[in-house]
């Protein structure tokens, strides 16, 4: 332990942070914090044990003073030692001569589990004594400005010597990202997520070539992505901004990501094939853009992707290859709706045994369901809805019932379905209008009828039978009898 916790703050923090993202694939994810010449890094006593006359640097404890007064939390002066103060947000480490430096500050209540000091929203600011910190290696603020809008100040690129997470997150932060944040150039973690940043990207953030996860989502930048290249990063994460232009060949190359999520920006052009070097990410997400077609075959280059989001894209008139997912065994979510596909629902979906949502709904398929669809066992969301899709739905009544309203098959006039299907069972069934039975054979009169009314499907299917000499034994309102006679005496008279 660094000081003070079992678990160490980054740590807990990091852990932390990795929830708040909501990756619905979330992987072990670790920042590596490189040692400092002058710490000792490694299992230390705390200071209610230690014999021999540790002390804080006097001017390090004068800079956390400052600033935890500038965020409101004025009872930490009254302190007389902050790293023995021991409190959640605060993390210490002594160099060779027992004089302890602050190594992280952490302020922002992320839940009731999180003691965090908290800021004064209405008043609080990022103090430049930071910069009187010359170990610190983690800052971090949650919801600390919202009501005190102010930029991301410049200074803190003077942290670059020693700073690797820096996370100011939710905070109502406006204007620019700073250019002198490229000057951290030992920084892992930057994120910047949910605040009012506009204008660009700075380019000068190339120039931080170990950075592991960089999130500026939820912001109102501009502009097109840098060609940036990250050997190292794994989380990339630009969503819900304003970029624009094309996704850059250079994404390729950084061989480390496991998540990039360019969601819901006003991104164009085609997918670059540069991303069949991406053989390590496990999910993409660029839905809600204004990307075009084809899907590119480099796809199924993506070997450990288990989340693929293109929905909302007018990838145009196209349709999916035959062999368009074919290697990626590891896929559990795909999502391709509203994007304007055209032709068949390839076989090869079918073979994605994996899967557990597929999203196919919104465009202009055509012909039948493919049958091997049945064998989807770990399938729990199906959406085919709004195509033009025709012939029997093939799945058994176990698959139906198991998904039951995630199975949506509406606005398919031209589909029906078999009575094993378990369909017609469906408590839900009032979620698949227009969906009839398939033909029935009529052996007094050779006639089949190819869609049952949709008024039927509200009747329990018990008492109708297209057979005039079968007659069912139930317990039915008054007025559904009456409803059943009726149809029963029409079909009769047929």
């Amino acid at each position: 332990m660094a000081l003070f916790f079992s678990l160490p703050t980054t740590l807990l923090l990091l852990l932390l942070l990795l929830s708040l993202c909501l990756l619905p694939l979330a992987m072990p994810f670790t920042v590596i914090m490189s040692d400092s010449s002058t710490l000792v890094d490694g299992p230390q006593s705390g200071f209610s044990m230690n014999k021999y006359g540790f002390r804080t640097n006097t001017r390090e404890q004068e800079a956390v003073y400052d600033i935890m007064k500038a965020t409101g939390n004025d009872w930490a002066t009254n302190i007389p030692d902050v790293c023995r103060g021991r409190w959640h947000g605060i993390e210490c480490m002594p160099d060779k001569d027992n004089v302890y430096h602050v190594v992280s500050l952490s302020f922002g209540a992320l839940s009731d589990d999180t003691a965090f000091p908290t800021c004064d929203p209405t008043r609080s600011y990022i103090s430049p004594s930071i910069t009187k910190l010359p170990h610190i290696r983690t800052l971090f603020f949650y919801r600390c400005f919202s009501y005190n809008p102010q930029p991301i100040p410049a200074f803190l690129g003077q942290l670059g010597p020693t700073l690797q997470t820096l996370v100011l997150r939710e905070n109502g932060h406006v204007g620019s990202i700073p250019t002198e944040l490229g000057n951290l150039t030992r920084l892992k973690v930057l994120d910047l997520h949910r605040n009012n940043l506009n204008h660009t990207i700075p380019i000068s953030l190339g120039r931080i070539a170990g950075l592991r996860s960089l999130d500026l989502s939820g912001n109102k930048l501009t502009g097109s992505i840098p060609g940036l290249s990250f050997p190292s990063l794994n989380i990339l994460d630009l969503s819900q901004n304003l970029l624009m232009g094309s996704i850059p060949p250079t994404l390729g190359t950084c061989h480390s990501l496991i998540k990039m999520d360019f969601s819901r920006n006003r991104l164009s052009g085609p997918i670059p094939d540069s991303i069949d070097g991406l053989k390590d990410l496990m999910l993409m997400d660029l839905s809600y853009n204004r990307l075009s077609g084809p899907l590119p075959i480099s796809l199924r280059s993506l070997i450990s992707l288990q989340a693929l989001i293109i929905k909302g894209n007018p990838m145009g008139s196209d349709a999916i290859p035959s062999d368009g997912f074919d290697g990626m065994k590891g896929l559990m979510i795909l999502v391709l709706s509203n994007m304007n596909l055209h032709g068949s629902i390839p076989e090869s979906l079918g073979q994605l045994t994996n899967l557990r949502v597929l999203h196919l709904d919104g465009n202009q398929f055509n012909g039948s369901i493919p049958v091997n669809f049945k064998y989807l066992k770990n399938l729990s969301e199906l959406r085919l809805n709004d195509n033009r899709l025709t012939g029997s739905v093939p799945f058994g009544r176990e698959m139906v019932w198991r998904m039951k309203r995630k199975l949506r098959l509406f606005n398919n006039p031209g589909l029906c379905y078999k009575a094993e299907s378990g369909l017609d069972e469906d408590s839900d069934s009032w979620f698949h209008p227009g969906i009839g039975l398939c033909e029935v054979p009529r052996p007094e009169s050779g006639r089949s009828v190819q869609h049952l009314s949709t008024l039927e499907r509200y009747v329990p299917r018990t008492f109708i039978n297209v057979s005039s000499d079968a007659v069912f034994k139930i317990s039915v309102p008054v007025g559904l009898i009456q409803l059943a006679a009726l149809l029963l005496c029409t079909s009769t008279l047929m």
